[in-house]
C-alpha cells in the first residue's frame, strides 16, 4: 500500500484564528487533489499565544471537530488536524484530532510532555494518553513537538506495530538542528516513516524553523521545506516500514530482562 502525505507548512497569525482557518482551507483545497493525507502545524490556529489562551481556547474542541469533520469529507482526504488549544473544564490541552477521509474523527490526543522553555507548563495542561491510531487499516501515531525528544514515549507507540509517526510542531529556528537530528534518530530507531509538518514565520518571542520532513525508515529524507511557506509532499511504500524491520530485528532483540 502506498501513501502520498503532504505538509502544510505555513506562518500562522500570532491570535488570529479565522486568518489561520482561510489559510488552511487555501492549502487544502490545493493539496487535496494531490494527497492521501494532509498533516498541519502545531496550535495551528492560534500559534503560541498562550496569554490569551483563555479568550482563544476552543471550547471541549467543538468548533475544531467540526471544522475538520466537514474539511475531511468535503475534500475526501485524511487530515492529520495539527493542533488546537482546547478547553475541558478548567485546563487547556494542547490537542491533536485526526479525521479520517470519511469526516470521521479517529483519534484525540493530547501534548504529553509541555515545553518549559517555552512556557507551556504555565498555560497548558498535560495529556496522559498516547496517540496510536489506524488510519485506512494503517498502524501510525500522531506526536506533537516536545514530544520527540523522548525516545521512550515514541518506543511506546512503535511497540505497538506503528508504521508511520505523524508530528506537528511549531519549532524555533535555532534549533533547527535538533529538529532535523532529532526527526532522523526516530525514524531509524523505530524503522518507520515519519511525516513531520512545522510552520514557519515568527512571533513576538519566535522565529520558526520551517523545514517540515517526510523521512523513510532508513532515514533517509524524502522531502524537505525550507524556511517559506508551501507544501512538503512525498509518496511512501508501506511495506517498506515491514520489510525494514525484517531484515535489521530491532524489536525482536530488544532485552526485556535488561531494561
Amino acid at each position: 500500500m502506498k501513501w502520498t502525505i503532504s505538509c502544510l507548512q505555513f506562518d500562522i497569525s500570532y491570535g488570529k484564528p479565522s486568518e489561520n482557518i482561510k489559510k488552511a482551507e487555501f492549502f487544502i483545497r490545493k493539496e487535496s487533489k494531490h494527497a492521501d493525507v494532509l498533516v498541519l502545524p502545531e496550535l495551528w490556529t492560534t500559534g503560541y499565544d498562550l496569554a490569551n489562551l483563555d479568550e482563544l481556547a476552543d471550547e471541549d474542541g467543538r468548533s475544531a471537530q467540526s471544522w475538520l469533520k466537514k474539511t475531511a469529507k468535503k475534500h475526501g482526504v485524511h487530515i492529520v488536524a495539527g493542533s488546537v488549544a482546547v478547553r475541558k473544564n478548567s485546563d487547556v490541552y494542547n490537542t491533536m484530532y485526526i479525521a479520517d477521509k470519511e469526516g470521521q474523527i479517529i483519534k484525540e490526543y493530547r501534548k504529553a510532555h509541555l515545553f518549559q522553555l517555552m512556557d507551556e507548563h504555565l498555560y497548558l495542561s498535560a495529556g496522559s494518553e498516547d496517540g496510536y491510531f489506524e488510519l485506512d487499516g494503517v498502524k501510525s501515531s500522531g506526536l506533537i513537538c516536545y514530544d520527540i525528544r523522548f525516545p521512550e514515549w515514541i518506543r511506546k507507540h512503535t511497540t505497538k506495530g506503528a508504521n508511520v509517526l505523524f508530528i506537528s510542531a511549531e519549532w524555533p529556528l535555532p534549533r533547527l538542528d535538533h529538529w532535523k537530528s532529532l526527526l532522523i534518530a526516530r525514524a531509524i530507531e523505530n524503522q518507520c516513516f515519519v511525516a513531520a509538518c512545522n510552520c514557519t514565520g515568527s512571533n513576538p518571542d519566535n522565529e520558526f524553523a520551517g523545514h517540515s520532513l517526510i523521512i523513510d525508515p532508513w532515514g533517509r529524507v524524502l522531502a524537505e521545506g525550507g524556511r517559506e511557506e508551501g507544501i512538503v509532499r512525498a509518496e511512501i511504500d508501506l511495506q517498506e516500514s515491514a520489510e525494514v524491520r525484517e531484515s535489521i530485528p530491532v524489536f525482536d532483540d530488544i532485552r526485556k530482562d535488561l531494561y
